[in-house]
């Protein structure tokens, strides 16, 4: 199993390359970016139930982050933890993931998700009630773009034909595509998109759900999960079940409490594997 790190990487915390290269310098796999482009100040509910936390609105464009953090590095591998696909125009998100996952020698892991606020959505023209729709044709037009010298695509919601786009994935055939989230029909969108699951970590459910997924999955879909706490007991649940990659969240403050989280999470993953 594999061992990486999140982090909300604003502009009043760690750079983006200075925490990339402190996690492939300490061991770890693979380290994760979430996407907000911005927040609006009347917003639906954190799904938290708590106020909106600070990290949020401030937090570094996805893209130029994990460019700085595949610059800083040479074997990590980067991942949007998610990318909000449904508020990005596709055509533009291919060539920037395809760029990324070409300089960085194929280390891009694309994780892709719908998000929880409506009203951010909507702020980029798209309508929350179609997003899931919205979304599949979306990552379905980016791999087109991704595989194919001369791509088109003709849905409801994207639409082009014959384009070229270069430069091509370094990963053949694509970069992996995690799919994020848990509600209802996420196995819908995993089956349909998806080379793998990436649930925000819970203490329960999520265990019997992924074996639920491996039942009705016709291929391997790898197993992940974002938000592990730093217990070893929670580790060895979720490495019992088959999951592929455990990945705990920084705090988005200075190198300090980064590399304090880190001697805690290092810690619990020592005593899981016995090292």
């Amino acid at each position: 199993m594999d061992f990486g790190v999140a982090i909300f990487a604003t502009h009043d915390s760690i750079r983006p390359g200075d925490v990339a290269r402190l996690a492939e310098e300490r061991g770890h796999e693979s380290l994760f970016f979430p996407e907000h482009t911005h927040m609006p100040a009347a917003h639906s509910p954190h799904p938290s139930g708590q106020p909106l936390p600070h990290r949020y609105s401030h937090t570094f464009d996805l893209f130029v982050a994990m460019t700085a953090a595949v610059t800083a590095t040479s074997r990590l591998r980067v991942g949007s933890g998610v990318c909000l696909v449904i508020q990005r125009d596709p055509i533009i998100t291919a060539k920037e993931t395809a760029s990324v996952d070409y300089l960085s020698g194929g280390r891009l892991e694309f994780g892709v998700g719908a998000g929880w606020n409506r009203e951010e959505m909507a702020n980029h023209g798209t309508d929350p009630r179609k997003r899931m729709a919205v979304m599949r044709e979306n990552v379905d037009a980016i791999k087109a773009i991704w595989t194919h010298d001369e791509a088109s695509y003709s849905g409801e919601f994207v639409r082009f034909d014959r384009i070229w786009s270069w430069p091509k994935p370094a990963q053949r055939p694509h970069p992996p595509v995690i799919v994020g989230g848990d509600g209802p029909t996420v196995f819908d969108r995993v089956l349909a998109f998806g080379d793998a699951w990436m649930p925000n970590y819970a203490p329960s459910g999520i265990l019997e759900r992924a074996a639920q997924l491996r039942a009705r999955a016709d291929r391997r879909i790898s197993l992940q999960v974002m938000g592990i706490p730093a217990d070893p007991k929670e580790i060895a649940a979720y490495a019992a079940a088959g999951f592929d990659r455990v990945v705990h969240w920084l705090p988005s403050a200075g190198r300090g409490p980064v590399e304090r989280a880190l001697d805690a999470y290092e810690s619990a993953n020592a005593e899981f594997t016995g090292g």
